[in-house]
């Protein structure tokens, strides 16, 4: 199993949706009282859009977030499939974040300079407060990619040939993604049963090698985790959503209810 993590595990993709975004709201709280901002990294996807959603009619301290993103596609700005794109309908254009805090990727102007322009802003920001990741079928996180080799002194990457269309994308580093006092994972949606066995089992995969100093949160559906593994009771503490399998021995009471 991954270690330093802590398995949540839920019935659906909404109540993982509704965890992670109280979890989001404490976490920018703690981090706006301890150092006065609250510095996010966003990720794509149909889960993550659920959670942007549901924070857009929270009542939170927006003028100290500061928005940055986890990886994006090479298209126009205004492109649909953008990351970008989809964080602003959902979240971004209805609450009062100030402009200038948000650091979308320019990636419109081309792979190697948009990732030469990103470096230097989250070189500034680390370490981050949260980051938010997804997984694919794959075992891929933000576009970290099975089988491609990086400048591991990089914080930012630039891809070219993605397996998924669109070929060009710039993604933030295992290590620069790992620089973060909390990191999420919400898993949800597609075939993932085989894929988070091979993880559980210690496969040199993108996902794995997300390695923050603190526990890190996996938010996973409970179909896919029960055809994976046989938790040992004695070690999960049960809530309203499921089993928060604990790899750190460090069991968390404060499931959402």
């Amino acid at each position: 199993m991954q270690e330093n993590s802590r398995w949540h595990v839920f019935d659906n993709a909404d109540q993982i949706a509704v965890a992670a975004c109280q979890q989001i709201l404490k976490v920018a709280e703690r981090a706006i009282d301890d150092h006065g901002m609250f510095k996010l990294v966003l990720a794509g996807g149909k889960t993550p859009e659920k959670v942007y959603q549901m924070l857009a009619q929270a009542d939170a301290d927006w003028a100290k977030w500061l928005i940055y993103y986890g990886d994006e596609r090479c298209l126009p700005a205004d492109h649909p499939d953008r990351n970008s794109v989809m964080a602003n309908q959902a979240l971004l254009s209805k609450v009062s974040i100030p402009a200038e805090q948000i650091h979308t990727m320019p990636t419109e102007i081309g792979t190697e300079l948009a990732a030469a322009f990103y470096q230097p802003l989250v070189s500034a920001a680390l370490p981050f407060d949260l980051v938010l990741l997804g997984m694919g079928e794959d075992g891929h996180t933000a576009s970290l990619f099975p089988d491609h080799q990086h400048n591991k002194d990089e914080l930012v990457h630039a891809v070219y040939s993605s397996p998924k269309p669109p070929l060009e994308r710039i993604t933030l580093s295992a290590a620069a993604l790992s620089t973060s006092h909390e990191v999420i994972f919400l898993i949800a949606g597609g075939n993932k049963q085989e894929v988070i066995k091979h993880w559980q089992q210690g496969a040199d995969l993108p996902v794995a090698r997300i390695q923050p100093e603190n526990p890190m949160d996996i938010y996973i559906l409970r179909e896919y985790f029960q055809a994976v593994t046989t938790p040992d009771l004695s070690s999960n503490y049960y809530g309203q959503q499921g089993y928060a399998l604990d790899s750190t021995n460090q069991h968390r009471d404060n499931m959402p209810d």
